[in-house]
């Protein structure tokens, strides 16, 4: 495998909740994380110890997608 931040051939897993509009996604199985909010709703999960990104969040996916004109829907 790969090494880097993001290491090619991890699992990445997902997760939308609808209700709140946060994707929450892992590169391999979730794992205890530090969250470092880098700006317009992402955050991302750094494991301190193995440095390098596990995962991130997107809050407010839904809206910013919209606000792209990219779902075809009303503002």
């Amino acid at each position: 495998m790969e090494k880097g931040i993001i290491p090619k051939g991890e699992n990445v897993e997902w997760d939308y909740d609808d209700g709140a509009d946060v994707l929450y996604i892992s590169f391999g199985k979730p794992k205890p994380a530090i969250g470092v909010d880098v700006g317009k709703g992402v955050i991302l999960r750094y494991d301190e110890k193995e440095k390098k990104i596990v995962g991130m969040t997107i809050i407010g996916l839904k809206g910013m997608l919209v606000d792209l004109d990219l779902l075809g829907e009303e503002k």
